[in-house]
């Protein structure tokens, strides 16, 4: 689930996405430490919204990349 309040962050790269979701794991730690549920309900939304634009972001690559993903295995067994 993204969430709501989260503004536009298509244009963010890789780098502020990673750099982004760091930051919000660590205050996810703190929010845990402390026992404040609603916080952590909060932060895990947001996480969720970074995480799919960089799942996005990494398909994108990978496409334009044309990065070969499936990897093929031939079981050429001799009896």
């Amino acid at each position: 689930m993204t969430h709501p309040f989260i503004n536009d962050i298509s244009e963010k790269t890789l780098e502020e996405l990673q750099t982004t979701l760091s930051d919000l794991s660590s205050k996810l730690n703190f929010a845990q430490r402390m026992g404040n549920r609603p916080l952590m309900n909060q932060i895990l939304m947001v996480i969720d919204s970074y995480k799919i634009e960089y799942g996005k972001k990494m398909d994108e690559m990978i496409d334009k990349q044309k990065i070969k993903t499936q990897i093929n295995i031939q079981n050429e067994s001799k009896n």
